[in-house]
């Protein structure tokens, strides 16, 4: 009957998170033009209830039932990143609606 919030102590402003993913990027899948992916990288005027970050205080998970994450912060948005970039026809088809949420399997 209890609650636990689950995640990796890894409190980050969402523009870290996005520089970390165009770093990855440009290791894996540079841009044909040579360019960083972070000089993509658009500000917009903030809106109402925009949050600048998200955090989640994991603190009870681990005291109580001993738990702790597996993955850092680094390696898991680095197999997300990984993840995405070997499975673009599926990005593809999420984008243009013609994915139909079948399931994609688990690679081992």
């Amino acid at each position: 009957g209890e609650t636990y919030n689950i995640g990796g102590h890894n409190e980050k402003q969402n523009i870290e998170v996005v520089k970390t993913i165009c770093k990855i990027l440009d290791e894996l899948k540079p841009q044909s033009n040579g360019q960083a992916y972070e000089s993509l990288i658009k500000f917009v005027q903030d809106r109402p209830g925009h949050d600048l970050r998200y955090a989640i205080d994991a603190t009870k998970i681990g005291h109580e039932l001993g738990w702790k994450p597996e993955e850092t912060f680094d390696t898991g948005i680095r197999k997300t990143v990984e993840w995405y970039l070997n499975n673009l026809e599926w990005c593809r088809r999420v984008q243009d609606g013609s994915y139909q949420r079948e399931r994609l399997g688990v690679n081992a």
